[in-house]
């Protein structure tokens, strides 16, 4: 990492990587304690940014899969604008922006069975129609075989993951009084 002042730079910090290193560009009156928190946070959206660029083979083939969902369960009839895995979702399986056709499957999706994910894929694919949850939509999801069988998994996911978080106080005891 390198760190480049400027007496120009007032008040932005800005990082890139050159030649395999980071590099920030601060305010000259800048203090490194002052700077850190700052190179943290661009360390971080850097390492983001890598990870989706390294994962497009990836969307590539999640594109092509949903298309052909497309295919076998809505005749081929949705616009679909693109598909990418997305580390941003902790408490969803997957959204879909019905206005631009954009549907995004949470990167906790990638490493589940097949199966669950052609569910998580339809179900966003059928939002493409109908963007609720109304009985409508659930007939179109529900043209899926595994439907039930992916929703009880992920079910069994998120019962998973909850466990896991640290848990609020406890409820009152409801022993002898």
């Amino acid at each position: 990492m390198r760190v480049v002042r400027s007496d120009r730079r007032q008040k932005t910090i800005a990082a890139k990587m050159e030649d395999g290193a980071l590099v920030v560009q601060a305010p000259a009156g800048m203090s490194d304690a002052e700077l850190a928190p700052y190179i943290e946070r661009l360390r971080e959206r850097l390492a983001r940014r890598e990870a989706r660029r390294q994962s497009a083979p990836a969307d590539d083939a999640l594109m092509q899969r949903a298309q052909a969902l497309n295919g076998q369960y809505f005749g081929g009839k949705l616009k679909i604008a693109s598909v990418r895995f997305v580390d941003n979702q902790e408490h969803r399986f997957g959204s879909c922006t019905t206005a631009h056709g954009t549907i995004r499957i949470s990167q906790r999706v990638a490493s589940m069975p097949a199966w669950v994910l052609d569910y998580v894929l339809v179900h966003e694919l059928a939002h493409l129609v109908e963007p609720n949850h109304s009985p409508r939509f659930w007939k179109l999801v529900n043209r899926y075989p595994r439907t039930e069988r992916a929703r009880g998994y992920l079910m069994a996911v998120a019962l998973e993951e909850d466990e896991d978080a640290p848990s609020p106080t406890p409820p009152p005891s409801l022993g002898e009084g």
